[in-house]
This record gives structure tokens, sequence and C-alpha cells, in this order.
């Protein structure tokens, strides 16, 4: 789960926000470098830039809303044999970008597609590039009436259904990451067919309870539902704006100032600032946050407070009418029977190595469980040793049920 970059995101908007009011009163930290092109550009445009195949497809749900998933077919490697499909799912505010922003010897997306890999990637509902529906527009408030709730029991049947069918594929490997992993527990647990057709699942700082966490973000979590609500409204919460872009292309992007934009991600995000690559911090900034509901925010607050997996609490009343009982249901990992390994990382105040210790007893198909030391939240997907660290061991791990 990336709650962190809530609240990054948040300090980072303020910050822009007092320093574009300020004008050219204020430093602005030096001269510029050359600003990536990748800042401006889509998952698509970034893949076909480092020399790969692309492409869009867009999704629809049973709900009418429409996601874009994105595709690499192959790597620039040749490789023989059938391409498994492999499915990457971002985390919480973020979007399928997490996975191809760093260059290809770095990026899990590129490392798989030269692996032999069939690789899609997903993006949830609400965030930068999936903020269609057939009927509501994002100006509605009903449009944002959705949390990882529906992410799980909507958002993933309809994207794997579509790339089985799409690959004439019977099974997928699903790689999730934080609130990725967190949708794939509640999904593979609750539906048994979905579960069917996952081969493997690896999942990249796993979250299944926060109860454990101190991330900056539980903050958020003591303050009474109402209030956020309030303070927040109830539409979208934290998407790509004018304000973040701004602190990418003058701040982040300074000689200068490139460190505090690392040391930022470092202290409120889980960075381990030797192990971010500080030249695509301009990169990173702009791609995230890209966004989310604010009711996902406030169902993420609620499992601070419980300490479980658990649906949505809409009050006693509203779920009486939506759960036929007082108190939303609480899922059951134990009934997850898809082959599962785990990564995890031992300075990770999101993903807590105290409700990482929980959720192992709980996978019933435990294959495989990596703990690496040094890692916070954010190494599984920028770190610069990820090849080395999670890269290598996952690959070991999806060769052995590749056949």
């Amino acid at each position: 789960m990336m709650l962190c970059l809530s609240v990054c995101a948040l300090f980072l908007s303020a910050l822009v926000h007092t320093s574009s009011t300020a004008g050219s009163r204020r430093c602005t930290g030096g001269p510029s470098k050359k600003l990536d092109p990748e800042v401006d550009m889509n998952i698509t445009e970034i893949i076909l830039r480092w020399g790969y195949p692309a492409e869009e497809h867009e999704v629809p749900t049973e709900d009418d809303y429409f996601l874009t998933v994105n595709r690499i077919p192959r790597g620039l490697k040749q490789t023989t044999g059938p391409r498994p499909v492999v499915f990457l799912q971002h985390g919480l505010l973020a979007a399928g970008s997490n996975w191809v922003t760093n260059p290809p010897n770095s990026s899990l997306a590129y490392v798989l597609a030269d692996a032999g890999y069939d690789v899609w990637i997903g993006n949830s509902r609400g965030n930068t590039w999936s903020r269609k529906h057939r009927t509501l527009k994002p100006d509605d408030e009903e449009f944002w009436r959705f949390s990882y709730d529906e992410m799980a029991l909507k958002d993933l049947p309809a994207v794997i259904n579509y790339i089985l069918t799409l690959t004439a594929q019977e099974q997928i490997f699903y790689i999730g990451h934080s609130q990725g992993t967190t949708i794939a527990f509640i999904a593979f647990s609750t539906l048994p067919q979905l579960a069917s057709k996952v081969r493997l699942f690896l999942g990249l700082a796993p979250v299944a309870t926060v109860a454990f966490t101190s991330s900056p973000m539980t903050k958020l979590s003591i303050l009474p539902e109402g209030l956020i609500w309030e303070l927040f409204g109830k539409r979208d919460f934290l998407p790509q704006s004018k304000y973040i872009k701004w602190l990418a292309e003058h701040v982040c992007a300074k000689t200068v100032l490139d460190e505090l934009c690392g040391n930022l991600f470092f202290i409120l995000c889980g960075f381990d600032e030797k192990n971010l690559n500080m030249t695509r911090t301009p990169v990173y900034t702009t791609h995230c946050p890209a966004g989310t509901s604010v009711q996902n925010m406030v169902h993420w607050a609620q499992a601070v407070k419980q300490g479980k997996l658990m649906a949505f609490d809409y009050g006693r009343e509203g779920n009486m009418k939506r759960y036929n009982q007082s108190t939303p249901p609480e899922y059951q990992v134990q009934d997850m029977k898809v082959p599962t390994a785990l990564f995890s990382g031992g300075h990770d105040t999101l993903a807590d190595p105290k409700d990482m210790a929980v959720l192992l007893t709980q996978v019933p198909n435990l294959v495989y469980h990596q703990h690496i030391k040094h890692w916070e939240h954010l190494d599984f997907i920028w770190g610069l040793d990820a090849p080395q660290q999670i890269k290598g061991q996952g690959h070991f791990v999806l060769r052995t049920y590749r056949v």
C-alpha cells in the first residue's frame, strides 16, 4: 500500500503552491538540468521511448467504469517458447507507470518482457489513466463512490478475464505491490473461480492488515471520519495536478534541489535515499500521486483503526442495507488457495514486519518468502538494487511455476 504517498504529495503540493505564489522573490535552486521527457509522457509513450512494443486497452467493468490496461507483448531480447502472461498491479495513489519509470534494466515490466513474458499493466479506477465511466464524469460525486472493495471484486475480475480472453491463455501470473496485494488477497479469497485463473501470486510489500503501521499517513486515521469528508470532500484525493507538475519541473529538476525531493520521499514515503535514482525524481513526481477516491482513503483509515482486513464500513444503518449485518464483513486470507510468494522489507513502516508476521501465518499456500532487511516500502518498485534483490529471486519462483 502506498499510503505514504498521500502525505508526501500533500506536503509537496503545499510547498509548490507556496513557491508558485511567491513568484520570483524565491530562490529556485540554481540552474535546471535538462528535463526528462518522460515527465510529459503517458505509459505507452514511456514504453515506446525505450524501443519496446506497446499496446493500450480499455477494459469495461460490470459497474460501467473503463480501466486503461497497458501491454508490453514482447521484449527486445529474442526468446523461444510460449510467452506466459504476467499482470502487474500498482499500489495506492499510484499508477501503472510505477513499473516503467526506471530504465529498462531496473524496471520490472521491461525485465519480465525481456525474460519472455507477455506483460500487462493495470490501472485502478480513479487514477490518472482510469477516469472514465459509461454515464458518470469525474466531476460527479457518484463517480468516486468506491474503495479497494470495488477494485478487488469488480476491477480485477474484469481485467483478468479480459486478458485471458484476448490471449487465449488459461492462467496468469499476478504481481502486486502494496494495495495491489491487498485487492489480490480480497479477490482471490472471495472469488474462487477467479483465483483458479492465477498460476502464482507474487506480493511485493504485501498488505492485508495495517494494525502496526507507523507511517506518517496513519495520522489520517486519528481524524474523525466526518472531518475527513469535510476536509477532502467526496470526490478524488490527490490526483496529478498542476502544482505537482510544477514541483517536478521547477524544483526536482534543479541541480541543487533534486536532493531535496529525494529527502522528502525518504522522510515521508519510506525511501532509502541511497537506494533512489535521484535523476528520476521529476518523473516519479509527475506520475505519483495519480489519485484515488476520498472514500478509498477513508477505507484505509478504517483499516488502521480496526486492525483487520474488512469491507468498507458504512455505519450501522448503511451496513445493514449493504451487508445485512451491523458491521462490515471481514475478508479471510486463509481462504485463498493461490500459490503465493511474498517479499517483505525490514524497514517498511507501511507493510510493517509485525503485520507481515501475522500475514505469514494466514497464507495457506505460501511457496516462498524473502525478507530484505534494508528495504523500505518503495524500494520494491524503484530501488537501485531491485534487480539483484527481488527480480532475481522473483524470476526463480516464476520459472518454477512457468510450466
